[in-house]
């Protein structure tokens, strides 16, 4: 008689054979010499995946681990080998010998009941292993300061921010502030704004304005139209293209709010994320009318300072402390007037830290409404909007205050109207 047949055992052996295979053409494909013999190909790779998943099977049979050790050993010493003789050829990189471990590592993953991460782990691998030219062009693009400070920031985020107490201190209307949440917020401000400036790096901003308007947006909208009002003025011809990067940009600014407000306070977010539709919607017509008109500069970088140096960091940080313990202040002595005059003030500075302050409080143990909350951070994105606005109006070329004009009074005064009936 026959035992019954494992379903799930066959599975396990099948999903390690996909992902040797998976990696294993990859390799396949990268060595760009088929008619050459290689140390390991999509067969070997496969083979190597179901090798991992049937040391794991015999390991679990004879309650051993000396099977799936020898498997690891045999795997080892063989591209070891290889790896030497390779190197008297002048040839010295590791990276089929790793990616033959991580794939013979799937295949006992797969065994143990890890399906989900033993496929996510070959899909990661292979990923990797495609995107070489990118990430070897990125490692270069990247200078070193920018490496030290990216260090220096996740070093102190990773050591400082669990150690730090995750409560108030202090009489009203210091209790309001919390040292972890303080600094939760800036890493998630500082993350946000990361990943733009890694786009900018990765992709560059000469694609056009409309990439260089979203990644500057995305980094900060403010540089982006400081940065291009200069720009306006040496090379005039090119006001409009300007206009339309400066206008995506700031509508990327209303999006990241928007961003904000639903990560911390999803009933904030359901009360503010219509009347911020208004201004975008305005400010995507605006693009609509400008995208087809002007030519596209030659040149469009923007020099954007790297969101994880220490000093923004500490910045940003004792900023929305401030604007925190004065929201609160004005709340509890002026009342609804206090806020809204600390969004207009803080809002000319930065949008990101008056959003996170009011929404910190407009949380239940908070004590702020979150009708005046919702209108607040309105009237600060209508404020920087409108610094922003005023100053490429009063320094930009002509051609960029025509350009840039509708668009303007469009973001700023649906803004406006919307922060009166929120």
């Amino acid at each position: 008689m026959f035992a019954p047949i494992d379903t799930m055992l066959f599975i396990k052996f099948g999903v390690a054979l996909l992902i040797g295979f998976l990696i294993g053409m990859q390799r396949e494909h990268s060595f760009n010499q088929p008619d050459q013999e290689h140390p390991a190909g999509i067969r070997t790779f496969a083979l190597m995946s179901l090798a991992g998943c049937g040391g794991a099977f015999s390991s679990a049979i004879l309650a051993s681990p000396w099977p799936f050790v020898a498997v690891l050993l045999v795997v080892g010493i063989s591209f070891a080998v290889t790896h030497y003789v390779a190197c008297q050829h002048g040839l010295t990189g590791l990276t089929t010998e790793i990616s033959a471990l991580l794939s013979v590592l799937c295949g006992a993953l797969a065994y143990w009941d890890q399906l989900t991460l033993a496929v996510a782990l070959g899909v990661m691998t292979t990923v990797i292993l495609s995107f070489k030219p990118e990430m070897h062009s990125f490692a270069h693009k990247i200078t070193r300061e920018d490496l030290y400070a990216t260090l220096k920031f996740a070093v102190i985020t990773a050591i400082v921010l669990p150690v730090l107490p995750n409560r108030t201190f202090g009489p009203a209307p210091f209790n309001v502030v919390n040292p972890f949440t303080v600094w939760l917020f800036v890493v998630f401000i500082s993350g946000i704004s990361f990943i733009g400036y890694v786009l900018m790096k990765l992709i560059g901003v000469r694609k056009g304005m409309g990439l260089t308007g979203l990644l500057g947006g995305l980094a900060s909208s403010t540089a982006l139209t400081l940065s291009f009002i200069q720009r306006s003025r040496s090379n005039p011809e090119l006001s409009r293209p300007f206009a339309l990067a400066i206008i995506i940009a700031w509508t990327v600014m209303f999006a990241r709010v928007a961003i904000l407000v639903i990560a911390i306070n999803r009933p904030l977010a359901n009360l503010i994320l219509l009347p911020l539709a208004v201004p975008i919607v305005a400010g995507l017509v605006c693009c609509f009318f400008l995208v087809n008109r002007g030519n596209t500069p030659e040149k469009t970088d923007v020099a954007f300072v790297n969101p994880f140096e220490l000093w923004p960091a500490f910045t940003f940080a004792v900023l929305f402390t401030l604007i925190l313990i004065l929201s609160k202040t004005a709340q509890m002595y002026l009342g609804s007037k206090g806020i809204y005059i600390t969004s207009l003030i803080s809002g000319l500075a930065d949008v990101d830290a008056i959003t996170l302050s009011l929404t910190q409080l407009s949380l239940p143990q908070g004590g702020l409404e979150l009708a005046q909350a919702g209108r607040a951070i309105l009237l600060a994105a209508a404020a920087n909007t409108l610094l922003k606005g005023v100053l490429v109006l009063l320094t930009g070329a002509q051609g960029l205050r025509r350009a840039i004009l509708p668009g303007f009074l469009a973001m700023t005064v649906t803004t406006l109207l919307v922060a009166l009936v929120v």
